[in-house]
């Protein structure tokens, strides 16, 4: 299957823990997809503010589909309800680190995903 791998990056979080509600596109797709089967793959969908953003931005590109996979999934904190076509793990109502997801760029290079303890991010909230 003849396919293409583009990359968008995102921030909503900043440095703490919550979102901070304001979400920037820090780089956008350098690929046209209008007209093109599309799949978002993300690490953890939370309250649904940042994909409900970038999917509502890149359905005015034209796809010819829009679907969402998602390694992490945290049900409990969802604000806006927001499709996902693929699931991996739902998690609790905790931040999570590690295998890519980070805190203020540090604990992204653990080989696992693990909750950090609240006493390391209390102060940053």
């Amino acid at each position: 299957m003849r396919h293409e791998v583009d990359f968008m990056e995102i921030s909503s979080y900043g440095t703490g823990t919550m979102s901070s509600g304001v979400v920037r596109i820090l780089l956008d797709l350098e690929q046209n997809i209008e007209g093109r089967h599309v799949l978002i793959v993300e690490d953890i969908i939370d309250t649904g503010r940042t994909l409900d953003y970038i999917t509502r931005n890149l359905q005015t590109r034209n796809p010819a589909s829009l679907r969402v996979c998602t390694l992490l999934s945290k049900p409990s904190r969802r604000e806006i309800d927001v499709p996902l076509d693929f699931v991996g793990f739902e998690v609790p109502d905790e931040f999570v680190v590690g295998y890519g997801l980070d805190f203020a760029e540090e604990y992204r290079n653990l080989p696992f995903i693990g909750v950090l303890k609240e006493e390391v991010y209390a102060d940053s909230e």
